[in-house]
């Protein structure tokens, strides 16, 4: 036994120099994080996680990286293509990246309270397009997702002046603008004043002003139960008179199912979002009109404050921890002018 020790001995002894070696950090680790020695002085780093993966966010991502050229950091966009859990990974990720500051989306505001209130705690925190009131977010960036809504069954109203049939399709119904953004259109089409706090719930008919809505159809960010969806709702109502669409692939997808049924221009579309199936469809009169909202700008000004609140700067957080971006109708009248100008800011 003891005349193979100093045999043993070299091997022992490469092993442990090879085993220290394997330890030295990579000139690819992840930085440390914000505020740390190491990490003081070196180039900021943010994320934007979206809800999901869509045209929209692509624009997004648009003005997150022009956003970051600007204000010097490092950017990235992210898109969870499975829901909850694939958001939850991602932030947890980030997280452990050491990360300056997240901008996030959230798919499920409730349920992920705690989740967003720990990374509060670590890093620089704001929401953009949908807001998660409750938590320790920094700032909601993005729009009154309620009245965004009103200005979409405004449109509805214009589309249909002697009222009629409608049904409304969404992705889920979980995301706080989800839910603000469909009770603005059910309360502008029935003509109710504005209340914030009023909720209809998604199944059951709603009647009033000489409307019927017949329901709310949810596809969970699966299109092709988006596409089922349509296809269902003009089989079972043959008089169905407007199919609003309240995310930005919903419109789209309404679409497709209308001219595979022969009813393209029979039946009103008003959407939401800025989708180029969508604009092309007013300018083509399929559909009446879209809210747009700024997608390009939600990126750009989250990377904006997170640049900032990386420095430590909160001066850019108002009172209100909202930084309103307010939505806008688009008919045939200005269509052209806005795609331009959004291709541009793309480079599409």
């Amino acid at each position: 036994m003891n005349s193979f020790l100093p045999r043993l001995l070299p091997h022992l002894l490469l092993g442990l120099a090879l085993g220290f070696a394997g330890c030295k950090p990579s000139s690819e680790a992840p930085s440390a994080p914000s505020g740390s020695a190491s990490g003081s002085s070196a180039k900021k780093k943010v994320a934007f996680v979206s809800n999901g993966v869509a045209s929209f966010w692509t624009i997004a991502a648009a003005g997150v990286k022009a956003a970051g050229e600007k204000t010097g950091v490092t950017t990235e966009t992210l898109m969870p293509v499975e829901g909850i859990s694939d958001q939850k990974r991602i932030i947890e990720d980030l997280l452990t990246r050491g990360i300056d500051g997240i901008a996030v989306s959230p798919i499920d505001p409730v349920n992920q309270t705690d989740l967003l209130n720990r990374a509060a705690k670590r890093t620089a925190l704001v929401t953009a397009d949908s807001d998660a009131p409750d938590s320790n977010r920094a700032v909601y960036i993005g729009m009154d997702n309620y009245q965004a809504g009103r200005l979409c069954g405004d449109l509805v109203r214009e589309a249909m002046p002697n009222g009629g049939t409608v049904m409304l399709f969404i992705g889920r119904l979980e995301q706080d603008n989800a839910k603000r953004r469909r009770q603005g259109v059910i309360d502008a089409i029935l003509g109710r004043p504005s209340n914030p706090g009023n909720f209809d719930p998604p199944s059951g008919v709603i009647e009033g002003n000489g409307f019927k809505i017949l329901g709310t159809l949810t596809d969970q960010f699966d299109r092709a139960k988006g596409k089922a969806n349509a296809e269902d709702a003009l089989a079972k109502y043959p008089d169905l008179g407007c199919m609003v669409g309240l995310f930005a692939y919903n419109p789209p997808l309404m679409l497709e199912a209308l001219a595979q049924a022969n009813k393209l221009g029979k039946v009103k579309v008003v959407a939401f979002d800025e989708d180029d199936a969508t604009l092309e469809g007013i300018q083509k009169g399929s559909v009446h009109g879209t809210v747009v909202q700024n997608p390009y700008l939600y990126g750009y000004k989250s990377v904006e404050v997170l640049a900032e609140l990386a420095k430590g700067n909160q001066a850019v957080v108002p009172a209100s921890k909202f930084i309103d971006i307010p939505a806008r109708q688009i008919r045939k009248a200005n269509v052209d002018e806005f795609w331009a100008d959004l291709k541009a800011k793309t480079g599409k």
